[in-house]
């Protein structure tokens, strides 16, 4: 699994200047009850009771956070809203499988993918064009920065499940190298090996994340209207912990979800912030844009004699 570069994806609407919190708490007859604090910016909100109902559209603002900006939408319909007996968690899991559904539809893909992932101490940020079948598990990747030109290959089942990798320049001499997808050379550009990339992994892991997840307490979930990421126009649920617990992989998790296809396109993960108020550092940014599903992918696609290729 791999991911986005900034180019890509900060699209957003207009912002105001106005911070809407919620906290939500457990009552002694195990009903929740709305808490709500609400920062004036040159206009005054009258609120009587805590039960008070609030429109769709009338808490729509706009938050920063970790240098993007989105629209919040806290009212959610009572369809999605997570009832007094279930995980805040369970509507934005519902919603990730949903995803997950619609991956697992597709045979295969092309696309352009990017990422930005901290590997060591270093963050890396790269972006190729990709090919993906789901049966048998097969990737292509052309890099276009850096090291473009770089081709790499895997195909579940074949080559002794490792990679064929062409290099660029001086390295393009030695030939086609093959690696094991965990090779020390190919995990020092990359977070996860070969055998998680793609669409459906990507939805994967978040599914897993999240299921793990809603055993316990201390979540808070948000959900953002009007972001974008390439030419898609998504909403993104985002997930966070309060504090650092042993139980939790991540500070807080965006999901990008494209409005027109409900396909996922973008997954963010946040580490926690090692001081009081300061931002959360991002550990991975995945993004998929110029998804083309329709497109019949055969065994030539994953196959170093193809002449389209460079190897």
């Amino acid at each position: 699994m791999m991911a986005g570069t900034p180019g890509l994806l900060r699209h957003f609407g207009n912002q105001r200047d106005l911070l809407v919190t919620f906290q939500t708490a457990r009552v002694i007859d195990g009903y929740y009850c709305a808490l709500q604090k609400i920062w004036r910016c040159g206009m005054s909100v009258k609120q009587n009771h805590v039960s008070q109902k609030i429109s769709r559209r009338g808490l729509s603002v706009m938050v920063c956070l970790a240098g993007a900006s989105l629209a919040v939408d806290q009212s959610l319909p009572a369809d999605e809203r997570a009832s007094g007996a279930e995980h805040p968690l369970m509507p934005a899991l519902r919603h990730a499988k949903s995803c997950l559904g619609k991956a697992q539809e597709m045979k295969g893909y092309e696309c352009s993918f990017s990422k930005k992932e901290v590997v060591g101490n270093e963050l890396i940020s790269q972006t190729m064009k990709m090919k993906v079948r789901h049966e048998p598990f097969s990737v292509y990747m052309y890099f276009m920065e850096p090291s473009k030109g770089r081709e790499v290959i895997f195909v579940e089942g074949k080559n002794d499940n490792k990679l064929q990798v062409h290099e660029t320049g001086l390295a393009a001499l030695i030939g086609t190298l093959t690696l094991s997808p965990e090779d020390s050379r190919v995990m020092a550009e990359n977070r996860y090996p070969i055998t998680k990339a793609g669409l459906k992994k990507m939805l994967e892991s978040v599914v897993l994340q999240w299921e793990e997840e809603t055993k316990y307490a201390e979540t808070e979930v948000k959900y953002f209207e009007d972001a974008k990421v390439g030419d898609y126009k998504c909403r993104v649920i985002e997930s966070s912990h309060p504090q650092p617990r042993k139980q939790f992989k991540f500070h807080m998790t965006r999901l990008w979800i494209d409005e027109k296809t409900g396909l996922a396109v973008r997954v963010q993960q946040f580490g926690f912030p090692k001081k009081k108020d300061a931002k959360p550092p991002m550990l991975e940014d995945y993004a998929f844009t110029e998804i083309k599903p329709e497109v019949r992918l055969s065994d030539r696609d994953f196959d170093v004699s193809n002449p389209s290729y460079n190897y």
